[in-house]
Parts: C-alpha cells; sequence; structure tokens
C-alpha cells in the first residue's frame, strides 16, 4: 500500500485497520509482582476503541480543540490518540500529573493545561482519582475527566466520520522545557506523514521492522518514531514502561531479545545505563543479534558511550554498525538527520581551542581536541549553518545556529504568534525566508551534520565558548560516587560570569570525602577547560531537574540556584556568587546558622 496516496493520517490509520484487523499493532509489558505481562491490541481493536471515544468526544464539541491524554498505558494511550483522530480533536500528550512533580510550579502537566485552556482530559480508571483530584486543585473543575478505558463510555455505531485536511492539526507536542517553559509545537497530518515519509527514507524502514521503546509516549521520538512509525509501515512495536528501564534495564533489552526488535532507540544516557547496571551473566541469557538501528539521540552523542555500549554487547550478537545518531526535535515533527542504516557511526577529533572559536579544525594529536559524533546526513529538509546575529548563512566548516525549513517543520506554537514568528519564520541573508531557527549549534562536514550544543547553554567564560555537556561529563569521570548522577553546568553573571557546577553524588557521606570529590572536581575542570572552578555543588540523587526524556534542564537549575532553591549538601562559592545567590541567607541571617563557610571553613 503506497502511503503517499493519504492525504491526513487518519486516512492511513483507517486504511491500516481495515488492511490488518487481526495483527497486533502494539504490545504493552505492563510491570506486575511476577515480572512483565504483556497486553496486546490488534488493529481491528484499535479502530473500534477508537470509534467508541470519537462517539463520546463528539458529543463535547472538541472538534479542532485540545485534548490532554493522561496514560499510564501505551494501549490504553494509542486507543485515545486514534479517538481524537476520529473525532478531529487536537491530541496533547502529557505525563500524569504525579509523575512530573508535586510542586506546580514544575509541573509540566500543570503548564500545558493552563496553555491549551483543554475542557477534557483523557485518562483510565487506574489513574482517574488522581487525575480528577488534580483538575480540582488546579481551578479547572469545568475540565471534564473522562476515563477511556471503561466499555460504557461511548457506542462506536454512534460515530461520525470527520472530513480533515491536510492542515489540520493532529496533535500538540509539548517541548520539553530544557531551556524555556514548555511550549505546544502544532503538528498537522501534512508534518506527520511528510516526517514519517522521512523517517521510512533515513532508516530504511518496512512492515517487517519490529519497533521497541521505553520512551513516554509524551516524547517526540517516542511518540513519532517508536509508536506513530509502526502505524504508517503496518507493523507494529513493544513497550517497557519508563519507570520499569529506569530501574531495570534489563527489561528493554529482555523485550528487544524476546519480540525481535529490530528498531529502538533512545537518549545517550540509556545507552551508559545499560553499560553499567546490566551483569555478565544477563548479557550472556541475551540475543540482540536482529536489533539492526539501535537509535540515539535526542541529547548530545558521546562516542564513549557507543564505544562502550557496542563492546559491553558484543557477546549478546550485538553489531557496532547498528548504533545510529540522529538528529532532530519536536519543532520539526521529530526527524532532521541520520546516518545510512548498516555503517559505521562517523566521528571525527577537531581542535578544542578552535571549536570554542567557533571553527572546525581537524585535531593535530592527542592533546587538546574534542570528539564529536556525526548525525549523519538531512533528509528532505533544506539546513543551513547560520551566524545567529547576523542571519548570514556560514561556509562549511563553520560553528553557528542550525537552522532548516521543509515539510515536516511545524507552523508554531499553539497561541503563541510572537514566539512562533522569531522561531518559525526566520529570514537568512535578508533573501530566503520562513526557516527555522532551532537554537542549535552545530556545523556540515563533508555534509555530515554535527551537533555541538545549545545555543542559550553555551557558558563564554574569558571570551572562549565552552559547552556545559562537556564540562559535566568529564567532571563524572573523578569519582565513581558520580558515575551515575546527573550533573548541570552553567554560568552566572556576578560582575562577571562565573562557571557554577551543581553535581549529583551518591555513597559519599562525610565533609571530608565531599571535600575531596569537589577538588578533585575543580582540579580537572582547571586543568582540562583552562578556566576556573570556583562554584561547585554537591548534591542528593534526584536534585538535578530533568525533562521527560532525561536531558538536564540547566536553565532551570540556574533559576533555582539564584533563587536559592538549590543547595548543595557540601558546596564551595565565591564570595560574588554566593553574595548573588545566598543574599537572602545575609539578609535573614541564615548565615549565621551556618558558621563555618559552606566549604567547610572558607569562602573562595
Amino acid at each position: 500500500m503506497s502511503e503517499s496516496r493519504f492525504a491526513t493520517f487518519t486516512e492511513l490509520l483507517r486504511a491500516r485497520t481495515a488492511e490488518l484487523a487481526d495483527e497486533d499493532v502494539h504490545v504493552f509489558l505492563r510491570d506486575t509482582a511476577d515480572g512483565p505481562v504483556a497486553e496486546h491490541l490488534t488493529y481491528g481493536e484499535l479502530d473500534r476503541e477508537a470509534r467508541r471515544i470519537a462517539a463520546c468526544l463528539q458529543s463535547y464539541g472538541v472538534a479542532e480543540q485540545p485534548v490532554l491524554l493522561a496514560y499510564s498505558s501505551t494501549v490504553e494511550f494509542l486507543k485515545a490518540f486514534a479517538g481524537c483522530l476520529y473525532a478531529g480533536a487536537v491530541a496533547v500528550p502529557v505525563p500524569l500529573p504525579g509523575e512530573a512533580g508535586r510542586d506546580k510550579r514544575l509541573n509540566r502537566t500543570t503548564a500545558v493545561l493552563k496553555d491549551t485552556g483543554a475542557a477534557v482530559v483523557l485518562t483510565e480508571t487506574s489513574a482517574a482519582p488522581e487525575v480528577a483530584l488534580w483538575l480540582a486543585r488546579n481551578t479547572r473543575s469545568t475540565a471534564e475527566c473522562l476515563v477511556t478505558d471503561v466499555a460504557e463510555i461511548g457506542d462506536p455505531e454512534a460515530w461520525r466520520p470527520v472530513a480533515a485536511r491536510p492542515d489540520d492539526l493532529v496533535f500538540l507536542q509539548y517541548t520539553s522545557g530544557s531551556v524555556s517553559e514548555p511550549r505546544g509545537v502544532t503538528v498537522s497530518h501534512r508534518n506527520l506523514l511528510a516526517n514519517q515519509a522521512s523517517l521510512r527514507e533515513l532508516l530504511h524502514t518496512t512492515r517487517e521492522d519490529v519497533f521497541g521503546s521505553w520512551l513516554p509516549y509524551f516524547h517526540d521520538m517516542g511518540l513519532v518514531a517508536h509508536l506513530l512509525h509502526p502505524v504508517y509501515l503496518g507493523s507494529h512495536s513493544v513497550q517497557v514502561t519508563p519507570l520499569s528501564f529506569v530501574k531495570r534495564p534489563l527489561r528493554w533489552l529482555q523485550a528487544i531479545d524476546q519480540y525481535g526488535v529490530t528498531v529502538g532507540g533512545g537518549p545517550n544516557f540509556c545507552y551508559d545505563l545499560c553499560v553499567h547496571r546490566v551483569k555478565d551473566e544477563q548479557i550472556a541469557a541475551l540475543d540482540l543479534s536482529r536489533w539492526r538501528l539501535a537509535l540515539n539521540g535526542a541529547e548530545p552523542v558521546r562516542a564513549e558511550s557507543l564505544d562502550a555500549f557496542a563492546e559491553r554487547f558484543a557477546p549478546a550478537g550485538f553489531r557496532p554498525e547498528a548504533l545510529r545518531p540522529c538528529y532532530g526535535l519536536a519543532e520539526a515533527t521529530l526527524v532532521v538527520s541520520g546516518g545510512e542504516p548498516g555503517t559505521r557511526y562517523v566521528r571525527k577529533e577537531f581542535d578544542k581551542t578552535a571549536l570554542e572559536q567557533d571553527r572546525a579544525v581537524g585535531a593535530g594529536g592527542e592533546d587538546g581536541h574534542r570528539t564529536l559524533v556525526g548525525c549523519g546526513v538531512p533528509v528532505d529538509m533544506d539546513v543551513r549553518i547560520v551566524d545567529p546575529l547576523t542571519h548570514h548563512e556560514l561556509p562549511p566548516g563553520a560553528v553557528g545556529e542550525i537552522w532548516m525549513r521543509g515539510y515536516s517543520v511545524a507552523r508554531g506554537y499553539w497561541r503563541r504568534p510572537t514566539e512562533t514568528v522569531r522561531t518559525f519564520r526566520a529570514s537568512l541573508n535578508d533573501e530566503e525566508s520562513n526557516f527555522l531557527r532551532t537554537g542549535d549549534l552545530g556545523m556540515l562536514v563533508d555534509g555530515e551534520l554535527f551537533v555541538t550544543g545549545r545555543l542559550k547553554e553555551v557558558i563564554i567564560i574569558n571570551g572562549r565558548n565552552v559547552y556545559p555537556q562537556d564540562i559535566e561529563w568529564a567532571a563524572r569521570t573523578v569519582s565513581p560516587a558520580l558515575t551515575f548522577g546527573a550533573g548541570a553546568a552553567f554560568s552566572v553573571d556576578a560582575g562577571r560570569e562565573h562557571l557554577v557546577l551543581v553535581q549529583e553524588v551518591r555513597g559519599v557521606g562525610s565533609s571530608a570525602e565531599l571535600r575531596t570529590v569537589a577538588q578533585k572536581i575543580q582540579a580537572l575542570i582547571g586543568q582540562e577547560f583552562e578556566i576556573p572552578a570556583g562554584n561547585i555543588l554537591l548534591v542528593r540523587p534526584g536534585a538535578v531537574r530533568r525533562t521527560s526524556s532525561g536531558k538536564v534542564q540547566r536553565t532551570l537549575m540556574r533559576t533555582l540556584f539564584l533563587d536559592g532553591v538549590v543547595r548543595g549538601e557540601y558546596e564551595v562559592l565565591t564570595p560574588d556568587v554566593w553574595a548573588l545567590a545566598r543574599a537572602e541567607d545575609a539578609l535573614f541571617g541564615g548565615d549565621l546558622l551556618r558558621p563555618e563557610g559552606a566549604d567547610g571553613g572558607r569562602r573562595w
């Protein structure tokens, strides 16, 4: 069946459900005390459930209106998502309220509810009490909470087909909020179908592929690549819960083995987690030989992580050429670039000093270099590297902001016209228009896209660009206590720019041990990056805020630090930074409760 003949994703879905009624579209592995239990959903069941839910939605008049979807089960989520398609509503995938944190200011779902003004929230029986209470507490008592896994809700025979158009919205993909408040990317049928075609071209996917994921459905990579792309192809997907993966990464790898998964992946950190948490005897029991594409995206890709994973799981039949770094973002629906399947990923050594000056120069020796992993060649997308200040295109090999345009690029942000114009309507060289400004920094070398960092997160100290992820990665190497902990590096303006590193530490309790770890971090940063590291906060596990996909929220951490919310179990601060971030301590006498400096006797 040719996908190109469909004008909307709804048309494609209806055709798939008719053609493949008895075949699985999805398998959800629900966690129980006795281990994972598989819940199967066929294409035929998906169609019937979608019509039932759509009939209920139509009674609420939500056509072209946002509807929030909050679920623990991806089987129930897929039914609800398809129901929104059938009803002409705009699906808005969100985390269950309790998963986003109890603090309203940091609760992503609460922010999405406010931003969309949604009048209906869909959920499942097990989560209904929590969702209803959350709605009541957030002064949205007028919003209806509909429990969709109850058979009495809606009549499939009462559903009335809706004539959708290519530019109608399918869903709002709320950005992860790593550098700002979550914003709803408006994804149309045209955008979604175009990006699905790009995924197929990029990954060489077919109906024979099986997709396996742990990523949450409200993450763009989880939704578009692992849940919707199988539907586009007429194949099926397997899902373990995010919590199950974090607790036991082996569960994901076992699912890949058991269900013959050929395509599956996640952010770089998930490969590190597998390397460190899966034991030798467990690897010996795995067969990963059918896993042909291990996608790595959504955060900076590390060559060290790829090498370690390939080596660690080689005894299970995993092939290094299966590792597939890629680049994408919600504003482009998902995928932008990726390497050729079946070939080794591209890695290059660049001179570190030149990179700090926004130039790509090959490394001359072992010292003073930085290894970057290529994210492949852009597909179906016009990608340029641009000076973010002058908006003029830069030559190949220069580092600048990544701009792009193409059919996958969304029309903008939900109800944010000013930000939409600034981000989605950029003009290049005063001649070409309608480019998407990604906010990511990178370069094109021999057609290969290399991503170097985030424009707003780059630390500029002494006139040099320093990438926070490099500092965070280096800091983790000084002690085993930091191996599994997240770090957030950022700069603050205290008369001049100062580096601050907030680093999680595990298994270290005494002040003397913490002081030693902090001193080692300071020495390493000073040696490797040649910048002063006078501000180190060692915090408890979980203190560093991350997005749903595991990205460190550095901008949020800077704000929380400056507001005095982030406090270290052990911290050393320069006097200027202490005065900036601990002003209330002095104002209200809080510093009197701590006769010694936070570093155990001195403030830098």
